[in-house]
């Protein structure tokens, strides 16, 4: 049995989850095979190269790819928030994830324990998609308790709410 989780939210008219890194826990193969059965349209990694590297899954975009599965990197440090340049191609990354969401797709967001990078993530696509921030987080928190781990990281997804 795998350890390997996806932690589903509804927003707009499709789904959002959060992961761990696949291979974190457990076997790659059987992680990446997790994310196929679940069949997400787009796959949000928000894990460093050397984290990727470290758990053996460098080659998690081409992998799904392979399996006709969109994928952005968005590398963020752990327990941190996007950097100007990563929130430069933030712009593009959620235009594609609300095109999936209006369609009734599914979104994966993961990060290296699948908490605070990609908590952050699905808190901002809520936020985006008209929630108010404290309400999201909220139910956030109850498919993932752990989502959301910094103040830096609420900030940035919180902002949204402000523009």
């Amino acid at each position: 049995m795998s350890l390997f989780e996806i932690h589903t939210v509804q927003v707009g008219n499709g789904t959002v989850a959060l992961s761990a890194l696949p291979g974190r826990d457990d076997s790659y193969p059987q992680d990446l095979k997790v994310i196929r059965d679940w069949r997400p349209d787009l796959v949000i990694s928000m894990t460093t190269e050397a984290e990727m590297l470290q758990q053996g899954a460098a080659g998690l975009g081409d992998d799904l790819r392979a399996h006709n599965i969109r994928w952005h990197h968005l590398p963020v440090a752990d327990f941190g928030a996007p950097s100007p340049m990563i929130d430069a191609l933030w712009g593009d990354v959620c235009v594609a994830a609300r095109r999936v969401l209006a369609q009734g797709g599914r979104v994966l967001v993961h990060c290296r324990g699948g908490c605070g990078r990609s908590g952050m993530i699905v808190l901002r696509i809520m936020v985006e998609h008209g929630e108010m921030p404290e309400a999201a987080l909220k139910r956030l928190r109850v498919a993932r308790p752990c989502a959301v781990e910094t103040d830096g990281q609420l900030e940035w997804a919180a902002q949204a709410a402000r523009r």
